[in-house]
């Protein structure tokens, strides 16, 4: 809650839009919890879609977005920007801005904790047992909020494709780098580049995705954003989505109803190219990432061309399982592209299953109650680079890892064959690693070229009332990621701007040491990879 009220200081909206965003369970304050904690935070902005510069200098007008957020005016329904003495406390950098509409997002029970329900009860059976009939309904009450959010899609081989290519085509050839890219962040900001776009500017797009019509996309779209929202103060994993629109104008009102609906998107309106606004913008981007990126995100600007910003976020935070103990951390060698340096390891044995494929080893890091974090090893002699090219870690982590059956007990998928339970005595350096990298090459080898090319690209969708063509002309993605004894946090924000095996071990026990360059993934409810990433220096 403390993080939307602070998001909407800035911005110039009724209050009754103000106070619907800082509703109580809308967003639960962040809180420090017990254990390890780990966080993994994503953002993706898609940004201005623009007038060709050059090309005349009336605005542009797009068509049918009209009330309740727009008055009428001279040129026809505009948006409603609100006079300084309604402001009411907004923030003079961020003047000039309305909320227009604001997404229902969904509400979670909290999960039972034990010290809430059984501490300090006292003796008597009575007060056990009225304690255990609350805690009970407490998590029957949990798990049903739980379950109302879940979709029921199976993403068995759904996304392979989309992870498979764009994890390698953006993971790959960071040198003596880090790289860090997240690919469900990077899928639901496409897929809304897709609500905007049409023709072979959409096709291009969908085809990325993995889907054939832009119906399908909605349809796998909404399951994502569903099955990876949870808030329970166990683990976080929170989406949002907004659209930053150019004030003078009007906007098709289906494109941006089917992104609310869909996409739990809320809209602003403002002056494009202000300080204000761009200020704006980066007070959004801050209150959804728990300012984890306000650095980033300080540059983050829309030019006076742009006409929509599409931005979408994800957060994740848990706590390891089981945490590692501060006392083992030792100072030792850590062998990078460019030279050994020395960095902090942290130590733990686990029981657990170890993973082997023909040229790496993997382990697994469980959070409490939902989610991994994966670390793969090459083998000696065996690059990052040469691993992510030929796809088997990848393969790795979308296999499944045991085999799978139907109803009639037959193997539908078969798991991972190179595993085996044992005891490993890992060994990780804490690490605080980020990169930028842009994103615009790396698309047009996939396949999505046209939004890039002002001669063919195609916004129809938008409903643009004018000739002027639209282009996409930045798509950045930058992260940070930060690794430690009581667990991980990430940041990342993508920014798309458009102007107007190794042998089985031999032993029941086994030393996964990570003195070299490795990958890692963030996994949460869905079993997806919310966050992947190349350490080649722990020390950033």
């Amino acid at each position: 809650m403390k993080r939307y009220q602070q998001a909407n200081e800035g911005i110039h909206a009724p209050e009754d839009l103000k106070e619907k965003a800082a509703r109580p369970g809308a967003r639960r304050p962040y809180s420090r919890w017990m254990g390890a904690v780990a966080a993994v935070l994503v953002v993706a902005v898609i940004g201005g879609i623009a007038m060709w510069p050059g090309q005349g200098g009336q605005p542009m007008l797009l068509s049918g977005y009209n009330e309740p957020a727009l008055e009428n005016g001279p040129d026809g329904p505009q948006p409603r920007i609100m006079p300084a003495d309604e402001a009411g406390g907004g923030t003079p950098a961020s003047y000039g801005t309305c909320a227009l509409a604001l997404a229902d997002e969904p509400e979670m029970a909290p999960y039972p904790k034990d010290e809430d329900f059984f501490a300090d009860l006292g003796d008597g059976e009575d007060a056990w047992k009225k304690a255990s009939d609350a805690y009970s309904k407490a998590y029957d009450a949990w798990w049903e909020s739980r379950k109302a959010l879940r979709s029921g899609t199976d993403y068995t081989g759904v996304m392979d494709g989309f992870i498979g290519s764009t994890s390698a085509q953006f993971l790959a050839g960071a040198g003596e780098e880090n790289r860090i890219y997240s690919p469900i962040n990077v899928y639901m900001a496409l897929a809304m580049l897709a609500e905007t776009a049409g023709g072979d500017s959409r096709g291009q797009i969908l085809e990325l995705l993995g889907v054939d019509s832009i119906e399908a996309l909605r349809e796998r779209a909404n399951a994502l954003w569903l099955d990876n929202y949870r808030d329970d103060g166990v683990v976080t994993s929170l989406l949002a989505n907004s659209l930053w629109l150019r004030d003078g104008m009007t906007y098709s009102q289906h494109t941006l109803d089917t992104l609310a609906k869909v996409y739990f998107a809320s809209s602003f309106s403002g002056q494009m190219g202000s300080e204000a606004y761009n200020q704006a913008l980066r007070d959004w981007l801050n209150a959804q990432t728990n300012g984890l990126l306000a650095e980033q995100a300080q540059g983050l600007e829309m030019s006076p061309d742009t006409v929509l910003a599409l931005a979408s976020t994800i957060y994740f935070k848990a706590a390891w399982s089981d945490e590692f103990s501060q006392e083992r951390t030792e100072t030792d060698t850590f062998h990078a592209p460019a030279g050994d340096v020395d960095a902090q390891f942290m130590h733990k044995a686990l029981e657990s299953t170890f993973y082997w494929g023909d040229n790496f080893t993997a382990v697994q890091l469980s959070f409490q109650r939902g989610g991994s974090m994966w670390l793969i090893l090459p083998d000696e002699g065996c690059s990052v680079d040469e691993l992510l090219r030929s796809g088997e870690a990848m393969d790795f982590l979308l296999a499944p890892k045991y085999d799978q059956y139907d109803d009639k007990g037959n193997v539908t998928r078969e798991g991972w064959t190179g595993q085996k339970y044992l005891t490993i005595n890992l060994s990780m350096p804490r690490f605080d690693v980020s990169s930028d990298l842009s994103l615009i090459d790396g698309l047009k080898e996939l396949g999505v070229t046209d939004v890039f090319d002002y001669t063919i690209s195609n916004f129809d969708p938008l409903g643009a009332s004018t000739d002027e063509p639209l282009y996409v002309t930045t798509a950045q993605h930058a992260a940070r990621v930060k690794v430690d004894e009581e667990g991980c946090e990430a940041a990342a924000y993508t920014v798309i701007m458009t102007e107007c095996g190794a042998a089985m071990p031999p032993d029941d026990e086994v030393d996964f040491t990570l003195d070299r360059p490795f990958l890692f993934a963030v996994t949460g409810d869905s079993g997806l990879p919310l966050f992947t990433g190349v350490v080649n220096q722990p020390n950033g």
